[in-house]
């Protein structure tokens, strides 16, 4: 999210939490007011290598309430973040994932993060618009709740269905970039169909 009027619209659509994008290279840079949101609402900071000063001036300035770790952060830097964020803080840390990823390497960060996030392996550290294929997820051996990621959009109601149907432990899906209608700016009205056909269907 990006435009404080849309924040607004969106935000009277009641999702469970709401990203601004703090790394100034993407196109969905906030950098501007963020107005307050319902208590509800969890404001989430997405950072992509930056410097853990960097993210604790961004929780304090916008009062977020998740830090999303969408770069090659290291288990050594989030247990340092961790130490130095309230604790009530949330720690999200994404993972690229394709059909060669190893879910060996997320083992050590289970300690150090409240959740995963695993999003489409493309060009740009996120926001691609594709969806990687789900059945790599059958791979997954932890009990760490994660986000889904990765270009969903109301095509993939079904798929989200059907993975629903598995014992992964798949506690939110992330939707941003086929919802747009440019970058950082949502169509309320599309993410207020989706929101209510995936409320109804009750995953």
């Amino acid at each position: 999210m990006k435009y404080p009027e849309n924040i607004l619209e969106v935000g009277a659509l009641l999702p469970d939490y709401m990203g601004f994008i703090f790394w100034e290279k993407s196109a969905r840079y906030c950098n501007g007011n963020v107005p307050e949101l319902i208590k509800t609402i969890k404001k989430v900071g997405v950072f992509v290598n930056q410097s853990q000063e960097e993210i604790l001036e961004k929780v304090e300035k916008y009062n977020l309430q998740a830090v999303q770790l969408h770069g090659e952060e290291s288990v050594e830097f989030c247990s340092a973040l961790k130490e130095k964020l309230p604790k009530k803080i949330e720690i999200i840390k994404v993972f690229s994932a394709d059909e060669n990823f190893d879910f060996e390497i997320i083992k050590p960060f289970e300690n150090v993060c409240d959740y995963f996030l695993f999003d489409t392996k493309g060009k740009l550290p996120g926001g691609n618009g594709t969806t990687f294929d789900w059945s790599i997820l059958k791979k997954y051996n932890s009990k760490k709740p994660f986000f889904l990621s990765g270009g969903i959009g109301m095509n993939e109601l079904k798929a989200i269905e059907e993975i629903s149907k598995t014992k992964l432990p798949i506690y939110a899906v992330d939707v941003n970039s086929k919802f747009e209608i440019e970058p950082g700016l949502k169509n309320k009205n599309l993410f207020s169909n989706f929101k209510r056909k995936f409320d109804v269907a009750n995953f």
